[in-house]
């Protein structure tokens, strides 16, 4: 049975990836970029990629070519991608300040905290291997990890299932409308991290979360509300 945390009203807290625990848009810009140069075409601007680091490969190489999921090529770019970022998967990512202050809060207070995103597993697991997060969370939810990813909300039911947390006494953070949409339906509370990526559609005032943040140290105010 998960420890709940004195101070907190939540027993547990799921973090999206990419955009909400770490900075991954520099090595997701860089593998994207990759496949503009092997077409003789010129790179885009960092500001103009980052944004749609939020929606993955999907919204990369849309940011990059102008194209969806349904067009042809979009099979092999996502492909060349892939491979391009497994190859340098933590060069200059990094996590956002104040997440690791953040962690250890929840760690010293032993409140459980998991890690649900779309990035698939051969991505995932390096990843938060080599960025020490694996090794601490009490869940480690990909995209293929079941047989959904999100806004569909078994991912995160997955999650806490894992960590042995019941979802509608947790929170779900993330940079993403359908990061909203699916810790919802999981029945978690919201928040809205408004540092992260954030699409390049909505702003995240509009997505109807529970909360918005504007950095991650402000989530400790939510998850650890004054009792004065």
């Amino acid at each position: 049975m998960s420890q709940k945390a004195s101070l907190s009203p939540y027993s547990g807290v799921f973090f999206d990836l990419d955009g909400t625990l770490a900075d991954t848009a520099p090595d997701l810009v860089v593998a994207t970029n990759q496949l503009l140069i092997a077409r003789n075409l010129p790179p885009k601007p960092y500001e103009v990629l980052r944004p749609c680091a939020s929606a993955g490969a999907r919204g990369l190489i849309g940011g990059a070519f102008g194209i969806d999921t349904d067009h042809p090529d979009f099979i092999s770019l996502r492909d060349e991608f892939f491979t391009y970022y497994e190859k340098a998967l933590l060069v200059n990512s990094t996590l956002f300040e104040g997440i690791d202050h953040l962690l250890d809060k929840l760690d010293s207070e032993k409140l459980p905290w998991g890690i649900v995103t779309n990035k698939g597993e051969r991505f995932t697991n390096p990843l938060t291997e080599l960025m020490g997060l694996r090794q601490r969370a009490a869940s480690t939810v990909s995209g293929d990890t079941t047989p959904y990813s999100k806004p569909h909300p078994e991912p995160i039911l997955h999650a806490a299932k894992v960590a042995n947390i019941d979802p509608t006494k947790s929170i779900y953070v993330g940079d993403d409308i359908r990061d909203v949409i699916a810790g919802k339906a999981a029945g978690m509370k919201t928040v809205a991290a408004a540092y992260g990526y954030c699409g390049c559609e909505e702003p995240p005032e509009t997505w109807g979360a529970d909360f918005l943040v504007n950095h991650p140290l402000e989530l400790l105010e939510i998850i650890f509300p004054s009792r004065e």
